[in-house]
Parts: C-alpha cells; structure tokens; sequence
C-alpha cells in the first residue's frame, strides 16, 4: 500500500491539486505558507504589479534561500572533513608517541 495521498494547496489566488507521500504533507504545507506569506510581503512592498509578479518575487525568494542553505551545508561537510583529517593526524602523532 503507497502512502501517497491527495491535498490541495492554494499558491496566490489558485487552487492545486497535490499528490504527495504522507510523511510529506506537513512540511508541503509550511512551504506553502512560506511562499504565501511571501506573496503577501511583496503585495505590500510593491503594490501596483500583478499576482504573476507577486509568484515570480516569492519563488525566486524561495530558491535564493534554499541554494544559500545548501552552501551552508557543503561548507559544513567540508569543515567536518577537515576536523576528521586533523583528528587523523592528531591520532598519529599521539601513537608516535608511545
């Protein structure tokens, strides 16, 4: 049995239909609020554009955040890979040692 289920989701002034894995549901709908709360920021900040605008603005937002969060991540996986070639290092020296 697939845990896939049907929602609908509301991005700017439309209606979308949704399959998605269950466990996956939650973290849709955050995002789509995200995005939504976005689309309002830009509405406010930038009046006299149309909702195409507002979307275009919330989802180039979105992505800018998520590739900085990937950065953090490679960098992330770069200092632990480096702290684990110290570590190794350190490791030598001591076993040289005795």
């Amino acid at each position: 049995m697939t845990d896939i289920i049907v929602i609908n989701i509301v991005v700017g002034d439309r209606t979308y239909r949704l399959k998605v894995n269950k466990n996956d549901e939650e973290l849709v709908r955050k995002t789509v609020k995200l995005i939504n709360d976005k689309i309002v920021f830009f509405k406010i900040n930038f009046a006299g554009k149309d909702m195409q605008d507002y979307i275009a603005m919330a989802i180039l937002w979105f992505a800018t955040e998520q590739n900085q969060a990937g950065q953090f991540m490679i960098k992330e996986e770069e200092t632990k890979a480096r702290l684990s070639s110290l570590q190794s290092l350190l490791d030598q020296a001591l076993d040289e040692e005795e």
